[in-house]
């Protein structure tokens, strides 16, 4: 900032994330998605088309710690998505980017679909990117989504470690 000296030299972002579930069937999964996700840093989660009573599965009360979201349809969601963030679907698709070779932006909010039906085709073509996990089956809603937040953190700590030996 050699041209401005006194302006404000702010920090860059250190970005944030928020996850959620579309049509949730079992609301115990949202609680240990919950649970996950205040664990592993998230800013927020939320619920497309379902409600939400606390569960035994939410052992720490995340309710005291990060705001639950619910929106009535996916275009509800889609409206009120933070300025800037990525809309990132965890989906087997076709189109789908293993996570393996995914890189997680900085203001990114996670949808997982229901456990029946995946994402709706509304969500689907609304992702910025769709990512897939391994293997051939889908996974519990709640293990993918912590499965999702563990590859950012991972990923977000070896790349501030880089950043660091430079």
């Amino acid at each position: 900032m050699k041209d401005y000296p006194n302006a404000i030299d702010y920090p860059k972002t250190k970005g944030f994330f928020g996850i959620g579930i579309e049509t949730a069937m079992q609301t115990q999964n949202i609680g240990t998605i919950w649970r996950s996700a205040q664990i592993m840093g998230a800013d927020f989660i939320f619920v497309i088309g379902g409600q939400y009573k606390r569960m035994k599965t939410d052992t720490i009360a995340s309710y005291r710690h990060i705001p639950l979201f619910y929106f009535e349809t996916f275009e509800d969601f889609y409206k009120s998505l933070p300025m800037e963030s990525k809309l990132i679907g965890i989906e087997l698709a076709e189109n789908s980017i293993p996570i393996s070779d995914f890189k997680h932006p900085n203001q990114a909010v996670y949808l997982l679909g229901s456990e029946l039906k995946g994402l709706s085709e509304d969500a689907k073509n609304h992702c910025d990117q769709i990512v897939q996990l391994p293997g051939k089956l889908s996974l519990n809603v709640s293990v993918a989504g912590s499965i999702v937040m563990y590859d950012r953190l991972m990923k977000q700590d070896i790349l501030s470690k880089m950043k660091q030996n430079v």
